[in-house]
């Protein structure tokens, strides 16, 4: 099977986000006479890619490697066969951003939903009680994947007032655009689409949040194809069961992506850090480098919780999320592990240590040996 390539621009990407650094780094696999195209769908051991001469169909079993990071995925820009049968992803070119997740396995695995996307669009539905604690999660994944993060409550339609949804969303997400957005009305679209046209955008959340329906909004006309939602809890099936990248009229393309029951944190520090700046900046003020912000004097958290600057709700969402990174980091990092497990035998006899005082000062009878 042969393809036109050679006689293809490359310029025809450009609607897929392709541009002169792409260029750039792609040079030494044209000079082996491989072709670039950008993965927009990924099927097992197979992808769909759009190339130069259009879409064609590769075998992936060339670049998938035992680490699940690194294997195809939507979004990809790689280096193809010319020609033959089958067709070839012979590399990948180093990805700039990338949106990862912890599995649900045991074995503690990064699963990348979607790479160099541009903004990372997390959807939240209205239709449905707001989820800060889960919208701080999604932030926070968003920021650490290294693109912009951009909230969008949807289904605005179904909601009276959305104003104060919409300041609850954006205190949870402080220095990120949140849009409201009606795919039924088209209220809010061209206010989304002025956000992110100029580039590739992965659309996130859970099932039911309209990220199909908002897909097909934007392309403008149906190439998602979507259910309705439960009545009694708004939560959705899961229609979308592949992440397809698709080319917007307007420039830019954007990824749907399956609705995702859990997101579990993946080595997202200074994500958390971001969507929690004020925190750590109340956490510089505190007399003590290593405050835990509970009972130790000169707590400058503290002292924002009592005069009502930091509700206990974010502080211990704060907690929640780094107690979680910090749990996925150990079991990833054999030598963060070691740290972590001195540091609680520390701990353990430190306080089998004031135990033993206490019962000593106490009057208590202390058996000797």
């Amino acid at each position: 099977m042969t393809f036109a390539f050679r006689d293809a621009s490359s310029h025809a990407l450009t609607p897929y986000g392709w541009d002169d650094v792409w260029e750039a780094e792609f040079a030494p696999y044209a000079a082996q006479g491989l072709v670039p195209g950008r993965v927009v769908r990924v099927d097992r051991d197979q992808c769909d890619l759009a190339t130069p001469a259009g879409p064609v169909r590769a075998d992936t079993a060339l670049v998938m490697p035992p680490d699940p990071m690194k294997v195809v995925c939507t979004g990809d820009w790689a280096a193809v066969d010319a020609a033959g049968d089958p067709l070839f992803v012979r590399a990948l070119l180093p990805r700039r951003t990338a949106f990862v997740r912890s599995t649900s396995s045991k074995r503690s695995e990064g699963q990348v939903l979607a790479a160099n996307t541009d903004y990372a669009v997390v959807c939240v539905s209205l239709a449905a009680d707001l989820d800060l604690g889960r919208l701080e999660r999604f932030v926070s994944l968003a920021w650490e994947s290294g693109a912009r993060p951009v909230v969008v409550l949807t289904k605005a339609d179904t909601v009276a007032d959305t104003a104060f949804l919409r300041a609850d969303a954006e205190a949870a997400a402080p220095g990120v655009d949140v849009l409201v957005v009606s795919s039924a009305t088209g209220e809010g679209l061209d206010a989304l689409t002025a956000v992110i046209g100029d580039g590739t955008s992965v659309l996130l959340g859970q099932s039911g949040a309209g990220k199909s329906t908002l897909t097909n909004a934007l392309v403008g006309h149906d190439v998602q194809e979507v259910q309705a939602t439960r009545d009694a809890d708004g939560k959705g099936r899961h229609t979308t069961t592949t992440r397809d990248l698709r080319v917007l009229p307007g420039g830019g393309s954007v990824v749907d992506t399956p609705g995702l029951r859990g997101v579990g944190l993946w080595d997202a520090q200074q994500g958390v850090g971001q969507v929690f700046a004020e925190i750590e900046e109340m956490a510089a003020e505190c007399r003590f480098q290593d405050c835990a912000h509970e009972t130790e004097p000169g707590c400058a958290v503290r002292a924002a919780l009592d005069d009502g600057r930091l509700t206990h709700r974010r502080l211990d969402s704060y907690r929640k999320l780094l107690r979680e990174n910090a749990w996925i980091a150990s079991r990833t990092d054999q030598r963060l592990r070691a740290e972590m497990r001195r540091e609680w035998k520390m701990r353990s006899a430190a306080g089998r240590e004031m135990y033993e005082r206490k019962r000593g000062g106490g009057g208590g009878h202390r058996r000797t040996v």
